[in-house]
């Protein structure tokens, strides 16, 4: 028997209501935030749901590097590779590891730089 389940993946950023603006483009649903924004939900997308909180000295994970940790990222799933890059890329994304377009998954960062991966699998 689980001890718990997986209530949201909650995202540290400089600008909650910015990111989590993003990621409804993205992804779909509706930002709802509190009095003072800094914890914004993304309610009613498929999928886990994503949070943001405000995090004062934000500073984004380095991908890749051998001296850090990505500390985690998004695997997005699309139909068209090349169709959801452009999306992304036009709402502030920024390609990470996107030359071997032979690949079934591209790597990008939010505009606050943390990891995803867009993926026709």
């Amino acid at each position: 028997m689980p001890i718990a389940t997986l209530g949201a993946v909650v995202l540290d950023c400089p600008d909650p209501v910015a990111l989590a603006g993003f990621y409804a483009a993205v992804l779909g649903g509706t930002v709802e935030s509190d009095e003072d924004s800094r914890w914004v939900d993304l309610t009613g997308a498929p999928g886990t749901p994503l949070a943001f909180q405000a995090a004062p000295g934000f500073a984004p994970p380095r991908w890749p590097r051998s001296d850090g940790s990505q500390q985690f990222h998004l695997d997005l799933t699309v139909e068209d590779l090349d169709a959801a890059e452009r999306e992304v890329l036009a709402l502030g994304a920024r390609p990470l590891d996107t030359e071997d377009r032979t690949r079934a998954f591209r790597v990008y960062a939010d505009p606050a730089g943390h990891p995803f991966c867009l993926c026709a699998c």
